[in-house]
């Protein structure tokens, strides 16, 4: 069973461009620590301040192992460093959550 870590943040209405610079560090450090990162997702219409992430582990323990990997990656402690000195996010939450509608049906296209 594994596990999906969604990250929910809040960020500065005039952070976007620099929380998408943080997004793409992030979708080449995170892959190579382990985790099948699933996307960042920045602000298109509506809020201009909420932005989400999503990937998936096996479990927590490979959670675990992962972050560590990560606090040590070059460039995921420049991108921590980054968003230090920026300070674009204003809040960060995370939730982990388990797939329990698969198997999915293929869609039907009209």
């Amino acid at each position: 069973m594994s596990i999906t870590c969604f990250i929910r943040y809040e960020i500065e209405p005039t952070g976007k461009a620099d929380f998408e610079r943080y997004a793409r560090n992030w979708g080449q450090a995170i892959p190579r620590c382990g985790a099948d990162l699933i996307g960042y997702f920045a602000p298109h219409e509506g809020s201009a301040t909420t932005a989400y992430a999503a990937y998936t582990l096996d479990s927590l323990a490979d959670y675990e192992a992962y972050r560590s990997r990560l606090a040590a990656d070059p460039l995921g402690r420049e991108n921590y460093a980054f968003a230090q000195e920026k300070k674009f996010i204003r809040r960060e939450d995370r939730i982990f959550l388990k797939l329990v509608s698969a198997p999915h049906a293929a869609p039907v296209r009209p």
